[in-house]
């Protein structure tokens, strides 16, 4: 479901349309991807789907977009310069605490939102409902150094990874 939820079947109505003799092609929507059938929207679809033709005619190019998948959330998650994930990070800095997200945490949440269906929006919400306790507790504890996000935090509600301050400057002084 997007905006234009229903779309598709005016535009199978119009593509796949089902011929009789030979040579004629039959277009099953169990064999074309949503995508795929979208890919052919034409103007006439938009207004059979009830968009009023002055605002159809002021849009010149229509386009559609392929549905996000599990990469392209991660992306979302990591790469902007203000992306989820570095803005938990500036957070923890505050008080002192590296914030890491391991690789497979971050695919668990990108799961997640594909599950929920909600879009790149669905991430803050995710995330906020995974951070909400670390977020409270992290404050009150000045032992701790850096805190990892793993698989089981995401998917089962496990405690992240804590390490001592104490325990990084060992670490550090050992290397």
């Amino acid at each position: 479901g997007g905006a234009f939820d229903g779309i598709d079947k005016i535009i199978q109505n119009r593509v796949g349309k089902k011929g009789i003799g030979f040579g004629a092609e039959i277009l099953l929507k169990k064999e074309k991807q949503i995508g795929e059938i979208l890919k052919n929207v034409l103007p006439v679809d938009l207004l059979r789907f009830g968009l009023i033709p002055e605002f159809v005619g002021r849009v010149p190019i229509v386009v559609t977009l392929d549905a996000l998948d599990e990469d392209a959330f991660v992306k979302i998650l990591t790469e902007p310069k203000n992306a989820l994930v570095k803005q938990y990070q500036i957070l923890f800095e505050l008080d002192g605490v590296e914030l890491e997200f391991d690789q497979e945490s971050l695919s668990a949440i990108a799961k997640e939102a594909i599950i929920r269906d909600t879009g790149a929006r669905g991430l803050k919400a995710i995330l906020e409902g995974i951070m909400l306790d670390i977020m409270y507790d992290i404050p009150s504890r000045d032992d701790i150094g850096k805190c990892i996000m793993t698989k089981e935090v995401i998917e089962k509600m496990k405690e992240p990874i804590l390490i001592s301050k104490e325990d990084l400057n060992k670490k550090e002084e050992s290397a």
